[in-house]
């Protein structure tokens, strides 16, 4: 099984995170409303009208707007109820970080080695010292086991340089 295989589902969620925010601003960068009319008079010809209006004025996006017509339904008149913004802001950031993190992980590769950005008020450290762990820890056994190939085959197809850092630490 690849290593990478569990955070499929981080990709997939990342991905998912990603075009509702674009269907978000496609549709305006707003939650919709709730268009209550309670009013009896209202009549049909006018609710159509609305209606017509309403799916016009959306954008092919993430949320629609919801008219409901309760004839003698309690409050008179047409009230408009916003959406609560459901924290959509907020929240597309958390999963995004979260699913990077996932993804991250499953690789094993330390972030500041692939160009993520630390938090606000921290930093990743050495990247020579991140990148010699790295090194030892995690591409030397995958060379190695690539290596076997070549036992296979009989014959060397397979060959590594030494990895620079690594070098100089031990010749120093």
């Amino acid at each position: 099984m690849p290593e990478y295989l569990g955070a499929l589902l981080s990709a997939s969620l990342s991905h998912s995170a990603d075009m509702f925010r674009k269907l978000y601003y496609d549709n305006g960068s707003h939650a919709g409303c709730i268009i209550y009319i309670g009013a009896a008079q209202v009549n049909r010809e006018s609710m159509d009208s609305l209606k017509e209006t309403l799916q016009g004025a959306r954008g092919g996006g993430a949320f629609k707007n919801v008219l409901i017509h309760a004839p003698n339904g309690g409050k008179e008149g047409v009230q408009i109820l916003p959406f609560q913004q459901i924290t959509a802001k907020d929240e597309f950031m958390n999963v995004k970080a979260a699913s990077r993190d996932d993804v991250l992980a499953a690789h094993r590769v330390p972030p500041q080695l692939m160009g993520a950005m630390p938090g606000e008020k921290s930093a990743f450290g050495d990247v020579e010292k991140a990148a010699r762990v790295y090194a030892i820890n995690e591409l030397m056994p995958i060379m190695e086991a690539m290596k076997h190939i070549n036992d296979w085959l009989g014959e060397e197809v397979i060959r590594f340089n030494p990895y620079a850092l690594l070098d100089t630490q031990l010749t120093s």
